[in-house]
Parts: C-alpha cells; sequence; structure tokens
C-alpha cells in the first residue's frame, strides 16, 4: 500500500506510488467527450473510472455531506462520488477522486474544498483528490499533465463536439432509428484507439478525422419533416449532465424535438479569454499571457476545424466564439464572467438567431450569476428577438420532476402553435404559386 504523504498546509497528496495502484474515479458530465478523455488519462499511465450512477440516492448521499443551500451541482457531484465509496465496489485505499478547478469564482473552483470537509466527514480522510486544471492550482507528484495530454485532451473536446452535433441534427430524423448512437459509439471508440497508439491528435489528424465523422453521420438516411426544434444553455453542469437535469435530452426527444446542445470549446474558450482579459485589466506575467493567447489560437484552430467540416457535409454549423461574444454587446457587459457569464445571454441569443427560438435555460436554485445571465436576460432577448421562447427551469433535490417537465411542456405547446403555423403559411404559399404557375401557363 502507498504510504500517505502530506503538503506544508496538511493536503493529502496523490504520490507517484499510487499512480501505479490506485483507481481513479471521475464523475459523468458529458458521455462522449469525457469517455474520450478518460481514455487520454488511461492512456498516459492512470487506472480510471467514470462514475455514470444515478437515482434520487445520489442526491440525498450528497444531502448528508452537503449543505443544502449548497449549489445543486455541488450536492450531486459530491454525492455521486461519495456514494461509489460508500458502494463496496472499490478498495478504498487504493481508490482516488479527480474533480475539474477551472481557478474561477464560482463552483468549480470550489468543489474540491467542499469534497474534502465532506470525505473527513464521511471517514474518508485517507482518499486522496485530484484537481484537474490548467490554472496551477492543486498540484500532486503524482499526476501531471504533459503537453501530449493537453493536446489531446483538447482534440477529444473538438471530437466530442462535432459527434454531439452531428449526431443532435441526425437522431430525430434517422428512418433507422439507432444508427445514429451506433456511430456515436464507434468514433468514441476509433478515438480512443488511436489516442492509444498516440495517433489521431495533430492538427492534421484531427482535420481528417473530423472530416470522416460528418461524412459518415451524414450518409445515414434521414426524413427531415419539421419538428420544434429546442435549445439548452445553463450553468455548465445541469446543461450537459444527465444526472444534472433529470435526463432533459431524453425527454425533449420523447417529444419530438430536435435538441442543440451548444458545444463545450465556447465555454472553453470563453474562460481561457478571461484570463487574457484579467491580465490585461489588472497586470501580470507577460510569459504568461503569451502563453494563454497561444492556447486561445490554438483552440480557436480547432475551433474552425469544426465549422468547415460540419457545413461541408450539410449540418448546421456552430457558430464561432468572436460571433458568440459580439452577440451579446450592448446586452450584458464582459464583466460578467462567474459561472457561465455572458456568455449564457450569449448562446441564448445565438441558438435564436440560429432556428432555435425554443430555449430551456437549467438553472440551479440560488445560483445567482445564472440567474442574472440566465432569467434576468430574457426581457433583452426577447427585444431583440421577439420570436424567443424560453423557459427557465430550476434544478434543486426538492424540485419535482413532474413539475419541471409540465413547465417545459407548456413552452412546447407554444412552440407548437408556432411551428404549426409555419407549416400552414408553407402550404398556402404553394397553393398560391401553384395558381399563379397555372394562370401563367395559359
Amino acid at each position: 500500500m502507498a504510504e500517505l504523504k502530506y503538503d506544508e498546509t496538511g493536503r493529502l497528496l496523490f504520490t507517484k506510488e499510487m499512480k501505479e495502484e490506485y483507481t481513479i474515479l471521475i464523475p459523468m458530465m458529458m458521455p462522449t467527450h469525457f469517455n474520450i478523455m478518460k481514455s487520454v488519462l488511461i492512456h498516459n499511465g492512470y487506472k480510471m473510472e467514470l462514475l455514470d450512477t444515478d437515482g434520487p440516492e445520489i442526491a440525498q448521499t450528497g444531502l448528508k455531506y452537503v449543505h443544502n443551500d449548497t449549489c445543486y451541482p455541488a450536492i450531486l457531484v459530491i454525492g455521486q462520488l461519495i456514494h461509489a465509496l460508500e458502494s463496496g465496489k472499490y478498495d478504498l485505499h487504493k481508490t482516488a477522486l479527480m474533480i475539474t478547478q477551472t481557478g474561477g469564482g464560482c463552483r468549480a473552483s470550489n468543489y474540491i474544498h467542499l469534497l474534502r470537509k465532506a470525505l473527513h466527514k464521511a471517514g474518508f480522510d485517507y482518499v486522496p483528490i485530484i484537481s484537474l486544471n490548467l490554472s496551477g492550482l492543486e498540484k500532486n507528484p503524482g499526476f501531471s499533465l504533459t503537453l501530449p495530454m493537453i493536446r489531446q485532451l483538447a482534440a477529444a473536446l473538438v471530437y466530442g463536439d462535432v459527434i454531439m452535433l452531428a449526431a443532435n441534427q441526425t437522431r430525430p430524423y434517422e428512418v433507422n432509428k439507432g444508427e445514429a448512437d451506433a456511430l456515436v459509439a464507434k468514433w468514441t471508440q476509433t478515438i480512443s484507439d488511436q489516442f492509444a497508439r498516440g495517433e489521431g491528435y495533430t492538427t492534421k489528424a484531427i482535420e481528417a478525422g473530423l472530416d470522416k465523422i460528418c461524412k459518415e453521420f451524414s450518409e445515414i438516411k434521414v426524413n427531415r419533416v419539421p419538428k420544434i426544434k429546442v435549445g439548452i444553455v445553463g450553468e455548465i453542469y445541469v446543461k450537459y449532465a444527465r444526472l444534472g437535469n433529470n435526463d432533459l435530452e431524453k425527454f425533449l426527444a420523447d417529444q419530438d424535438c430536435e435538441v442543440c446542445l451548444p458545444g463545450l470549446m465556447g465555454f472553453v474558450l470563453f474562460k481561457i479569454d478571461n484570463r487574457l482579459e484579467d491580465i490585461k485589466l489588472y497586470g501580470g506575467s507577460k510569459l504568461k499571457y503569451s502563453v494563454i493567447n497561444a492556447l486561445m489560437k490554438f483552440v480557436k484552430k480547432m475551433e474552425a476545424m469544426t465549422v468547415v467540416c460540419t457545413e461541408k457535409y450539410g449540418f448546421n454549423p456552430p457558430s464561432t466564439y468572436e460571433h458568440t461574444k459580439e452577440l451579446v454587446k450592448g446586452v450584458i457587459g464582459y464583466g460578467s464572467k462567474m459561472g457561465e457569464g455572458w456568455l449564457l445571454t450569449a448562446e441564448m441569443l445565438e441558438l435564436a438567431e440560429t432556428g432555435f427560438e425554443n430555449i430551456v435555460c437549467t438553472q440551479p436554485f440560488g445560483c445567482l450569476p445564472n440567474h442574472i445571465n440566465g432569467k434576468g436576460a430574457i426581457r433583452k432577448i426577447k427585444s431583440i428577438n421577439p420570436k424567443a421562447n424560453i423557459v427557465t427551469i430550476d434544478y434543486d433535490p426538492g424540485a419535482p420532476k413532474v413539475n419541471q417537465e409540465n413547465r417545459i411542456k407548456l413552452m412546447l405547446a407554444v412552440a407548437r402553435e408556432e411551428l404549426d403555423k409555419q407549416i400552414a403559411e408553407k402550404e398556402e404559399n404553394k397553393k398560391v404559386k401553384k395558381v399563379k404557375s397555372k394562370a401563367k401557363n395559359k
């Protein structure tokens, strides 16, 4: 058994010896992205397991160890991790936990401290926690992000976004149900296998891979009948995680909708951009600025590839970060950057602009930045785009699922009326054109 070691503050470290023996548990957020990212870590010598557990016991476990006024994603993530430790599936003296830290002022930086308090309360002080971050926060001798790993993780992000986009634009219309999901599984495994061989993450390889992915999704037989188009925005965890939003995507699919989830790349660019703005406003190392700026340019290059390949094969491409940022100018200030900040408002404007006027804004109850940039921006968004049909849904341990779904159904009822109106107008226009054509031929 690896010896437990602590830093000068008393923090338990993940040591080099632990890397050989320990299984690292990660909470699930985005299945495709996270499975590819998991493979990156596995192929770099770490034993990883993604937790995809759900059910009311996860929130109940979280509530035992986290105050109920704490944000809902914290309750769920910590509940899922401790539930796993209590499950009996793991050798707890050879198990570690991993959680991301963005370095901002919101929950994604502070969960790790809440998690330590929870582990202490549950009697798991000997379980080390690894911070996954690019901000120079908590470091561990047994875990480090090398340049090849960062490049692979960036590639995983790009692949994940394109697979998610292509699947979401194909799945509702596929003639043979299940083909889109089969391709998602195929490409998730293919990319993981490439990474295992040290392939698939150079710029040229990513470009070729994205082209193949989009080509295969475009070859799925579809019947593009008119459907209600719904975009999902919100706090990053409840926006993407099935556990956090009561499987919102499946619910909307069951209501016969086409769902659009903005990719994770926009959020990553938003966080990188904030670091650059901080240095410009408050000063900082020129070397740090140049490194962050180089990362910004690299991710933007990856973003450009996603636009080109999706557009090439007939998919509606994602908007660029620069365009999304421009949309919010004059609506809310760029200084609003806690949590999802102004990006949340911008994504609603972007969705409404691209035909997804029906929007579900997911927000943890009590998440102040999310309410300001989400619910607080609706009136302004409607003044810009009167067709915007937005419903805000609070998620917390005491919110009944049936109430959430009923509110979404009311939004969808309005959307259905609008869609029926558009279909009727198109039919009427066809009749008018037909009559005019006959008259002209006479």
